[in-house]
């Protein structure tokens, strides 16, 4: 019932209680049947070209089109299957790709749920190198794992799983410094709001995208944004959140700055491969 009393006065609303700006909504098809259930996008830091992960097991790149700060069109796209360390395309149950993050050095980082673990990549027509895994990946829920992945501006990644295990149980961050994972950060968990992105912004901070379902009205989208030091994260702010429906299931993140020195919020939705939803890339700025 509480559920549906704050879909009521949520729904008319676009983004409340928040620091950021609803800029543009671009519904996005492509003639092809690999098309769709596209979980994660990064640019690499400027807005305009892209690379985002579909849960089938694919790469897509292309470059994003504005017109007077809207999205109108994306061009240059091109699908390429994800490879596992054979250079072989990868296959269920293993190619549920959930989080990408492009460091500093231009490798791309790639997080898998189900066959928990994270690959990284040179461009997205080669062979995968594998990293080592937390002992914690074995035991992550089997279709909840590594939904968020993240990474600074010195290469370190930061991993999220969708779930924490209990209503109040912080949500783990697995750190990787370039050699081992660690487990010493963590980040509240605020009502019934799940993990589904992650990014760090130009402005350092530490960006997560969440969701929460409410069926049959639709999917309510939170973005928090956190400072970050070496032992926690601190100045917990929610940037924006949306009424139930608003937007369709947005699972992916990418946070940069535009050319007037604004933060900007780049977010992309995964179809599921239904007829009832849409690829949906959305923009929001801080104000």
């Amino acid at each position: 019932m509480i559920k549906w009393i704050a879909a009521f006065f949520m729904a008319a609303n676009c983004a409340f209680g928040a620091e950021a700006s609803f800029l543009s909504s671009f519904t996005w098809t492509m003639r092809d049947d690999n098309f769709g259930g596209f979980s994660a996008i990064d640019f690499g830091g400027h807005g305009h070209d892209f690379i985002a992960v579909s849960d089938h097991g694919y790469f897509l790149s292309g470059k994003i089109n504005r017109r007077n700060g809207k999205i109108v069109s994306v061009t240059d796209q091109r699908l390429a299957p994800i490879k596992n360390a054979k250079g072989v395309q990868v296959r269920k149950p293993r190619r549920d790709a959930e989080g990408i993050a492009i460091g500093p050095n231009g490798v791309i980082y790639v997080s898998f749920e189900r066959k928990h673990r994270v690959w990284a990549y040179r461009d997205i027509t080669v062979k995968a190198f594998k990293l080592p895994r937390h002992a914690d990946f074995k035991k992550l829920q089997h279709n909840s794992s590594l939904e968020a992945l993240a990474v600074d501006p010195q290469g370190w990644l930061y991993a999220i799983p969708e779930r924490s295990g209990k209503l109040d149980r912080p949500f783990p961050v697995y750190r990787y410094n370039g050699k081992r994972w660690d487990k010493g950060l963590s980040i509240p968990r605020r009502g019934d709001f799940l993990v589904t992105g992650a990014d760090v912004g130009p402005d350092g901070r530490f960006y997560l995208l969440e969701r929460d379902y409410l069926i049959p009205v639709g999917v309510a989208t939170r973005v928090r944004s956190f400072a970050m030091t070496k032992t926690e994260f601190t100045d917990e702010r929610i940037i924006l959140q949306t009424g139930y429906g608003t937007h369709d299931n947005l699972e992916g993140i990418a946070v940069w700055q535009d050319d007037r020195k604004r933060t900007r919020i780049t977010l992309i939705s995964d179809d599921n491969f239904s007829f009832f939803q849409r690829t949906e890339l959305v923009e929001y700025v801080l104000d």
